[in-house]
């Protein structure tokens, strides 16, 4: 079995790594290779990844290349985890929709549609490429936004899963609440990426008794201080929201805080400083602790799990995934892509049935799908106008005022990468 890495320079690669060594029964790997065109950088993450390798016996050979179709071709799966613009455009989407009084974050809002215009194209392009070397390879998407850019696969006609850590976060802090293995615990996940909702959580698989009463009444106080909502608002909801829901929810305090301190790109790009220094040192075997604080918590196990599943007769029967929505939620269009349960095997997904959701749920879903889709055809047919249109559909901005200010500071900081300016 083949994978490949696009974007296999990322900070984030060694907790992949990691995972792919711990879970090799599952996920039985006989080459790796990493792709970027950051030769340097590629180096030293591949050196460390070939060290975790050997300091855990696992068999198989990795290797590095800034070659895109030498990467991937006859991949069995190549994974896309990649930034186009780097932490320093990261910054920008975090920065200046903060001008007009909006947020400022990099997979919501403006900030979430610069970096869909960024990314879409590219991502195209790769696809392409892999399908003319193995037009049976499965791509699984980790670049964010990951809704938007699954959806521009699947259109395209790739065979594509995105993947999220938010589900699995959960699963396993939810896990360790009960005092149970994290396989016990099955979530009742529905919405879309960085927009869903826990509306259950059940012991033993999909039909399993309902425990998420009794986890907001014994440990409401712990969640909410994880979400950084008051308790009573999730008492009040008695689902657990995604931590992102917070920029819907308290949308303001939120922008009142952003603006206050450092962003989270400036954070990150110390954070990466610091850590391909450590990746350097031939010493190190093993993923640093830091590299925790860089986020993407338990992404490697939920990539190790949707790809066993994909490939094989490994993995998880039941995962959360990003797929066609498939006429799932009867409300949104049949090729939306939503973030749920499904059955995952050879042939891909199959979303579980989910009920009939509360308006208040159903609205906001409808409502980020509306935003999506114009924010794909902002991103494939390029135009201020249509990321007008985008950026007023979106729920967090919705004014005129706010839509023009944003366009014009979008298009201003993003023109190197948008090929239609």
């Amino acid at each position: 079995m083949k994978l490949a890495v696009v974007g296999g320079g990322s900070t984030y690669t060694p907790e992949l790594i990691d995972g792919f060594a711990r879970l090799r029964d599952t996920l039985p790997i006989e080459e790796l290779v990493l792709v970027d065109p950051a030769a340097g950088r590629l180096e030293l993450v591949g050196g460390l990844a070939r060290r975790i390798f050997a300091k855990q016996d696992h068999p198989g050979r990795i290797t590095t290349t800034s070659d895109l179709d030498a990467g991937v071709a006859d991949a069995d799966a190549v994974l896309l985890q990649l930034r186009v613009g780097g932490q320093a455009a990261r910054n920008q989407d975090e920065t200046w929709p903060l001008e007009c009084g909006c947020v400022g974050q990099e997979t919501t809002g403006a900030g979430g549609l610069a970096k869909a215009l960024r990314t879409v194209p590219v991502v195209l392009d790769i696809a392409e490429r892999v399908r003319r070397t193995n037009p049976d390879a499965w791509i699984i998407d980790f670049t964010n936004p990951v809704g938007i850019v699954t959806r521009a696969l699947l259109r395209a006609g790739h065979k594509a899963v995105g993947l999220c850590n938010v589900a699995i976060g959960f699963q396993r802090k939810f896990a360790r609440l009960l005092e149970v293995e994290p396989g016990q615990v099955h979530l009742d996940h529905v919405g879309l990426n960085h927009l869903s909702w826990e509306l259950g959580v059940r012991l033993g698989g999909p039909d399993g008794e309902n425990v998420l009463p009794g986890l907001l009444a014994e440990h409401g106080d712990a969640i909410a201080d994880d979400l950084r909502m008051p308790r009573r608002i999730i008492e009040r909801l008695g689902v657990v929201p995604s931590y992102y829901l917070r920029y819907f929810y308290a949308h303001d305090e939120v922008v009142r805080e952003l603006g206050t301190k450092p962003s989270r790109a400036a954070e990150v790009a110390a954070m990466e400083k610091e850590l391909l220094e450590m990746y350097g040192d031939p010493a190190l075997e093993e993923k640093p602790a830091l590299l925790a604080k860089r986020g993407g918590a338990f992404y490697s196990e939920a990539a190790v799990d949707l790809a066993a599943a994909l490939l094989g007769d490994g993995g998880s029967p039941v995962q959360v995934v990003n797929t066609r929505n498939g006429g799932t939620l009867p409300f949104l269009p049949d090729d939306a892509v939503i973030e749920v349960q499904a059955r995952v095997g050879r042939e891909g997904p199959a979303p579980l049935a989910v009920p009939a959701l509360d308006p208040l749920y159903a609205g906001l879903i409808a409502n980020v799908t509306a935003y999506e889709d114009l924010a794909l055809d902002a991103a494939l047919r390029g135009g201020r106008d249509r990321v007008f249109t985008a950026l007023l559909a979106h729920p967090l901005i919705g004014q005129y005022a706010y839509a023009e200010g944003l366009t014009d500071r979008l298009i201003a900081h993003n023109r190197e990468h948008l090929a239609w300016t």
